[in-house]
Formats: structure tokens, sequence, C-alpha cells
């Protein structure tokens, strides 16, 4: 996350956890309160309202995603490497249990009901890991180590589809494996032998 005070940093972890456990309505300042330990009036003074605070989560959350994305790129810079890594990672996040869900995955789902900027934070997340996609993707295929069925900004929509529905899979089953099953075949799709 990026520089916020350890008190702010507390709230904003508090915020990740409810909202991935209840949703952007599922939680309160009176929750985060209880968890972090400290007053409402607390709370506010870092993040004036729930707007601003889920806004500067989630803007927390793309940049630390960018920053995983571009440590990716320089571990594993074979298109089809990044790919795998990608869903490692999350597979990873599921079978242990430290980051279960997306967090903007799970918010997209909600948004009819989210505050437009939240909305706004949110749709941005899914552009740049969309473009990051598209960019594994076309390099792949000019190098012939990724096999595209369509055209890459399709194949990177249905990439970002299948893995965000393998979390939710994976989810509803209380089953972390069904995430690889879920995703395995559509990397040797992808993926050239």
């Amino acid at each position: 996350m990026s520089a916020h005070s350890a008190t702010a940093q507390a709230i904003l972890q508090s915020a990740h956890t409810l909202i991935v456990d209840g949703g952007y309505n599922g939680f309160s300042y009176a929750d985060i309160s209880k968890v972090v330990g400290i007053r409402n009036a607390s709370i506010h003074h870092h993040f004036p309202s729930k707007v601003d605070l889920v806004c500067a989560l989630v803007a927390d959350y793309r940049h630390d995603a960018e920053a995983g994305i571009a440590a990716l790129e320089r571990t594993a810079p074979e298109p089809s490497a990044a790919l795998r890594a990608y869903v490692g990672y999350w597979e990873a996040c599921i079978t242990d249990a430290s980051a279960p869900f997306c967090l903007c995955a799970l918010l997209a789902a909600q948004l009819p009901v989210l505050p437009e900027p939240v909305a706004f934070e949110v749709r941005a997340h899914f552009r740049a890991l969309s473009a990051w996609l598209v960019s594994v993707l076309e390099r792949g295929a000019k190098h012939g180590d990724i096999h595209l069925g369509g055209s890459a900004k399709t194949e990177a929509e249905t990439f970002m589809a299948t893995v965000h529905g393998a979390m939710l899979s994976a989810r509803a089953y209380g089953d972390a494996q069904i995430f690889g099953v879920i995703t395995q075949p559509l990397l040797d799709r992808l993926i050239a032998h």
C-alpha cells in the first residue's frame, strides 16, 4: 500500500478484510473501530467518508497490483511464464487464504450500488489489468509463445473473466483446488506447446 500512517494502514487493512467478507455495504466505521481499536472519530480523521476510505483502499490495491505486475514482468519476462505466474499468484493466495478474492472483482459485482468515485477506481483497475494482459498476449502471439483463438483484447477479457470466475467458484464450493481445475485448461489453451 502507499504511504499512510500506521493507523491509516490498519484502517485500510481492516476495511479490505471487511469488504472481502461482506461487501461494500457489509461494514461500517463502527466495525473498523472494533477491529482496529480506535474511535470512529479517528477513522473520520484519516478518511472523512466511507467513499474516501474505499477509494483510497482501491487506489492502493491498484498500485500494489501494478507493482506486482512490474515485478512479475522482471521475474517472468516470457509471456507464457507471466500468465502462469499471474494465475499461480492467485492460486497461492486462495490456497493459503491470504487473499481469497480480488478486491476489485468483488466490488465490480456491486457496481450498481457503489458510489461513482469507488466505481471509477474499480473500473480503472480492470482497464489496467486488461491492458497488461493484452500486451502479454500480443507479445506471446508475436513470438509464438501464445496461441490466440481471437483478438488479444477478447482473449484478455476472457482470461480475466475466467480467473475471477474461478475465484468465485473456489469460494462458492469452499475448495481452493477448484481454482486450478478451472484455470489450468485456460493456460493449456493459450500457451503454445
